[in-house]
């Protein structure tokens, strides 16, 4: 059965942005809907730009009924050029991936998407001419490798009005005064120094304008190698111990270069290894951590569980969720990512020594155990200003190859990896076991993930600010009013409105505390235990229902069963590590101290709101964290409201951003994967030929069912 939506009888044309071009379009498309097992959906026009892929309907056209968490850059139901996955098309019901020139034009194409989204066309009604213009165009526009200035980036940047505040209160760190001003923050400026040796680049175009060096290293020593074997400043402990990073020498290298090579990296350690009063420990991340290929290999298995085309793919694939979870080894390595930080964060607190990174460039596995350490021991770190500043620091400016590592120009498969991806995994686990301590919130880290594939942005476009800074001194890409600047994804206010913007901010935020004694006992958090892999194994249940063996169900995930992948014995961490580990655990934690992440077992999770945003079937109505939260946020407003009442004179202290979402207020009918999965949604179960519906009830006894493995009470 069709359910068909009349087609639109108004024209409705695209909303293009400075420098977007209308590149082809094809009419009477019918878009599927995936929230039900009917072939329910709506036709309209697809249109292919430069800058994205875009269907246009009646409601296109319409202001009406809006999301409050509306995306101003990117809508609905477009699709950047960059987001772009891979694409298939339907050839008599089989399905064929589409790379270059095509002989023969499908009569449906399926476009998975970067942020998991899936978009399903049937072009069974279109004109075989706009057919072939359509599916061409798109094919040829986002998957074919590109020239750098072909990106949008650049037909933004020379037509958009450059009227926005590009700082927006991040430390950019691309002056010299902001890596002094750093050191000083950090008390670093006894042992270390700003240096400007590579002004105009002369020592290396992968290393930035500016860095921080150790105090006795010398320009001669910097200059020697392009700035291999040179220990760069990442971070210093209050205590002086420091976080250092280092490029390492190619390892395939004849006998007199290496032995000369050697003796230089031998006379950069003694100027900096000075027992017992400077202590330095030295960790190769390309021996103690995956490969970046394996990082690639495991992202790729974990992304196909949620790249769901219907229902029926769900609930077949739902059968050997925990099997199919595994054996993808994302978990695992965003565990391993979280226990190297662990272990570089013992080193500096507790043993008062120096930690030296190697990497091959320094540029990848670097950035997120050094930013991990930073978030974990930096509060200023946790806000979001300096969560901005840190990622500026040591990814953007740093030199992480996002241009690369992201495939954006569609190059080389072999560079690709989601490093950046990866952190900011390994930076959720930190925010939703300890919610208090961060100043943004679950959505930002979302919202962030996305914009890597938003090419009006140079942030995450460009391999190195050397690469960057060539791009923007082009003379063909001067303005009428003078050299123009690119956009920053920090200004948030080009993606969102103020509503908007609210939720990107924690209200739960817990603000420097008084130095009280009583303000140390704060009542630590329970934690749900969901979406993660059996610690050990499950007693059956005596009574029929869904948690009895691996045929449960993805729902039981989010209802806190309790499932992961327990530390293997041969994996435990050295005595004094898990010593230092647990002793931390055991105290009350302080907001604004150290902070180390739960990595045994079923403590490291699937992020929820980011994998399964755009399936209806995974999420609870009225149920998750958005329910605690709405109940809290109730609470926070009556109080402020009675302390208006109490003193009329500081009527402006009431919180804007408790005001503004106020969305949340309805809680039952939002989903729990709120604000991406905005209001209930019915989604009908196939009926499959297999017994995995024996035991199952209607959809409404789902949370009220009762089982021995749930436990919801008190969790965030």
């Amino acid at each position: 059965e069709i359910h068909i939506k009349e087609p639109i009888e108004k024209e409705v044309n695209p909303r293009l942005l400075p420098g977007e071009l209308l590149l082809c379009e094809a009419s009477t498309v019918y878009k599927y809907m995936q929230e039900d097992g009917a072939n329910r959906g709506t036709y309209g026009k697809l249109v292919c730009t430069n800058f994205k892929i875009s269907f246009l309907d009646d409601d296109s056209a319409s202001d009406d009924n809006e999301p409050e968490f509306k995306n101003k850059i990117v809508g609905e139901n477009d699709i950047t050029l960059q987001c772009v996955d891979q694409i298939y098309g339907v050839y008599d019901e089989k399905k064929k991936l589409l790379t270059g020139q095509l002989r023969k034009y499908p009569e449906r194409l399926i476009i998975y998407c970067k942020d998991l989204r899936v978009f399903n066309f049937c072009l069974r009604y279109t004109k075989e001419e706009e057919v072939k213009r359509i599916v061409s165009g798109i094919v040829h526009h986002s998957q074919t490798p590109k020239l750098l200035k072909r990106l949008f980036l650049f037909s933004y940047a020379s037509a958009a009005p450059n009227n926005t505040d590009g700082r927006n209160q991040t430390v950019m760190f691309d002056r010299l005064e902001d890596w002094r001003d750093e050191l000083e923050r950090t008390k670093g400026n006894v042992k270390y120094k700003a240096v400007t040796t590579n002004e105009g680049y002369r020592v290396s175009e992968k290393l930035p304008l500016y860095f921080v060096v150790p105090i006795c290293i010398s320009e001669e020593s910097i200059l020697k190698y392009e700035g291999r074997g040179i220990p760069i400043w990442c971070w210093s402990c209050h205590n002086g111990a420091a976080l250092l990073k280092m490029s390492a020498f190619p390892k395939e290298q004849d006998d007199s270069t290496s032995q000369m090579q050697k003796a230089f990296l031998d006379g950069i350690y003694k100027t900096i290894s000075k027992p017992p009063y400077e202590l330095l420990k030295m960790d190769d991340l390309s021996s103690s951590l995956p490969s970046l290929q394996d990082i690639q290999t495991a992202y790729t298995r974990f992304k196909q569980l949620f790249l769901i085309d219907n229902s029926t793919d769900f609930w077949a694939t739902d059968v050997k969720w925990f099997s199919l979870l595994e054996s993808t080894n994302w978990l695992e390595i965003i565990r391993r990512v979280l226990k190297k930080a662990i272990e570089v964060a013992e080193c500096l607190e507790r043993q008062h020594t120096n930690v030296l990174l190697i990497e091959e460039s320094a540029t990848d596995l670097c950035c997120v155990i050094s930013t991990l350490v930073q978030v974990m021991m930096d509060s200023y770190s946790r806000t979001k200003s300096g969560f901005q500043s840190l990622i500026q620091k040591e990814w953007v400016i740093g030199g992480h190859g996002f241009l690369d590592r992201c495939n954006h120009l569609h190059k080389s498969e072999k560079e690709e990896a989601p490093v950046f991806l990866l952190l900011l995994n390994c930076v959720w686990q930190l925010v939703q076991q300890y919610p208090p301590a961060f100043e943004f919130t679950e959505t930002y880290l979302t919202v962030l993930s996305d914009s890597l594939y938003v090419p009006i942005f140079s942030t995450f476009f460009f391999n190195s600010q050397h690469q960057r800074d060539t791009s923007m001194s082009g003379e063909s890409l001067k303005t009428q009013s003078g050299p123009f600047r690119f956009l920053t994804v920090w200004d948030w206010s080009v993606q969102f409105d103020p509503k908007a913007q609210a939720f990107l901010n924690n209200p739960f935020y817990a603000e420097k505390p008084k130095p009280d004694k009583s303000q140390r006992k704060t009542a630590r958090f329970k934690h749900q235990r969901q979406l993660s892999l059996p610690l050990t194994q499950a007693k059956p249940s005596t009574k029929r229902g869904f948690f009895r063996e691996e045929t449960d169900h993805l729902i039981k995930n989010l209802l806190g069963k309790r499932i992961g992948k327990f530390i293997n014995s041969s994996d435990e961490p050295p005595n004094s590590l898990r010593e230092f580990y647990d002793s931390w655990h055991s105290k009350p934690v302080d907001y604004h101290g150290l902070l180390l992440p739960r990595i045994d077992g079923p403590e490291i999770k699937v992020w929820a709101q980011r994998y399964l945003r755009w399936i209806p079937e995974a999420q609870l109505h009225g149920g998750g964290t958005i329910a605690t939260a709405a109940k809290i946020l109730d609470l926070m407003e009556e109080v402020q409201s009675l302390q208006v009442k109490m003193d009329e004179e500081h009527s402006q202290a009431v919180s804007g951003d408790v005001h503004s979402v106020t969305m949340l207020r309805n809680s039952a009918r939002l989903s729990s994967l709120f604000p991406f999965a905005l209001l209930q949604r019915q989604s009908v179960k196939p009926a499959l030929p297999t017994s995995t519906w024996k035991d199952l009830e209607d959809e409404d006894d789902l949370v009220r069912r009762d089982d021995e493995f749930v436990d919801l009470s008190g969790d965030m």
